[in-house]
Order: C-alpha cells, then structure tokens, then sequence
C-alpha cells in the first residue's frame, strides 16, 4: 500500500494508506472526511473544556445576558432541570455567559478529561513521525469514546441545543466562525502532488507512478487557494546533517592548515 503523508500548508496532518489503483476522486472524498472528521474531535474537546468548567448551555435566547436582563425578561432555562450531571453538581458561574454553571463534581469531570486525551491521541499528527496510518474508523472511534463519556456524566443527554450534541448530531452551525474557515467541503478540496493538482477521475499511478511501496507527500487546499508551496528539496533532517557535516570539515581543514602552519615555522 501507498503511504500518502498528507499536510495543510507546512503542517503534517496525517498518513493516508491507499493503493495506486485507487481512483483520486475516492483518495481526496477519504482524506478530506478524515481531515474534517479531526476537526471535529477537536472542537467536541474544547467544548467539553468548557462544559467541565462551566456544565452545559444555555437557550440560545439567553446567552450573553446578565442575571438582571434574565430577570427582566422573565427567562428560565428549563434544561437546567433536566440535564443534571450524573453525581450532582458544583455551581461555577460562566464569565461569558454561554453555560449554566452546573459544573459536574470532579470524578465527572476526571473521566471527560481522560476521554478528551485518548480521543485526541487517536487522531494526533504525531502519528505521522511513526509512519502509522490514520484511517476513518479511528476518527470515529475517538468520536464515539467522547459521545459515551458525555452519555455516562449527562445520561439524560445535553440540552438539543448544547453545542456538542449538535456535532455529534452532525447539526453544529459554524456560520461565523473560524472553524467554518478550516473545514473543506469534497466539491472544494484539492490535492496536490509535486507541485501538480491530483484531478479527480483518474488513478493514483497516474501522478506517483506504480509503486506500491512507497510514500509521498501530498498537500490540501481549497478550491482558490492557489497552488501550495512546494516541498523543499532538502528535509530538515538532511539539512542539519549536511550542515554538521560541513561544519566538521571545516574544522578538519582548520586543523590541518595550523599543522601546516607550524612545520613550516620551524623549517
């Protein structure tokens, strides 16, 4: 199988494994669902940050408000009442406002956190330094260890209208965001190799050749975006080592010219 090490700009994403025979059209629908699916692990964790600290969300209608305008306004969160962390809760106030402060007591919260670092390992970009290929199914296993920690702290599930729930629900709205700029649609992706857009509805060995065994680098943009800067020639491990290299001789030839020096001194 092919190992195709995927990057966004000079960021290293992860391995994608196909097959030569693979027809592009497939290669950049899998490697933009992984690339997508990765995101949204991401955001689920940083949401769950905020829900360890903060509990769950309130009704869109009384975000951003102060106690006195929910007052005013004869507003209640319903929700409150039914989404209760299993265990109880801690009352910790939201400074921005966004949740309800029914923070969940600290085994709760010790279990969402371990959740979150397993689930960020599975998809970590570390994998590509051990040439460990990142498939779908382990997007959506990190994806299902987060929904059944969120199920076991909130078995009476999150508010429909908590943010995680709506990503696990696949409805989040991310109009306005900067996660609405990093996420790629399939009908805008572009993959490029060697400084050549791989097209869709060819084969894999019509842009890497037919070995099978073998890895590339190949980069993903937007529809755009233009052509991403190519690969140097030169990885950054060789460099240090041609500069080492050069540095040792160079001190070898200093060497030799002060020997040089003083059995002429002497003559």
């Amino acid at each position: 199988m092919v190992l195709l090490q995927v990057k966004r700009g000079d960021e290293n994403l992860f391995i994608h494994e196909t097959s030569v025979e693979e027809g592009t059209s497939e290669i950049i629908r899998d490697i933009v669902a992984i690339y997508n699916g990765r995101l949204k692990v991401y955001r689920i964790c940083s949401e769950i940050e905020e829900l360890i600290d903060h509990g769950t969300m309130l009704p869109p209608e009384m975000i951003g408000l102060t106690d006195d305008q929910i007052c005013e306004l004869k507003l209640r969160d319903i929700w409150a009442e039914k989404c209760i962390p299993a265990g109880g809760f801690v009352y910790n106030k939201d400074p921005l406002g966004r949740r309800n402060g029914q923070k969940p007591q600290e085994k709760m919260c010790e279990l969402l956190k371990k959740a979150m670092e397993d689930a960020k390992k599975m998809i970590d970009k570390k994998l590509v330094m051990a040439r460990q290929p990142l498939h779908l199914k382990n997007v959506q296993e990190a994806l299902n260890l987060l929904r059944g920690a969120i199920t076991i702290v909130y078995p009476m599930q999150l508010p429909p209208h908590d943010t995680i729930r709506m990503e696990f629900s696949n409805m989040e709205d991310l109009s306005g965001t900067q996660a609405s700029r990093e996420v790629i649609e399939s009908t805008k992706a572009q993959l490029w190799f060697a400084g050549k857009q791989v097209l869709p509805e060819k084969k894999l060995y019509e842009y890497v050749g037919k070995n099978d065994k073998t890895k590339v680098v190949v980069k993903l943009n937007k529809h755009g975006d233009g052509p991403p800067g190519r690969e140097a020639v030169l990885t950054e491990e060789i460099r240090k080592r041609m500069m080492a290299d050069a540095f040792r001789r160079q001190e070898e030839l200093k060497v030799s010219f002060d020997t040089l020096f003083r059995t002429y001194r002497f003559l």
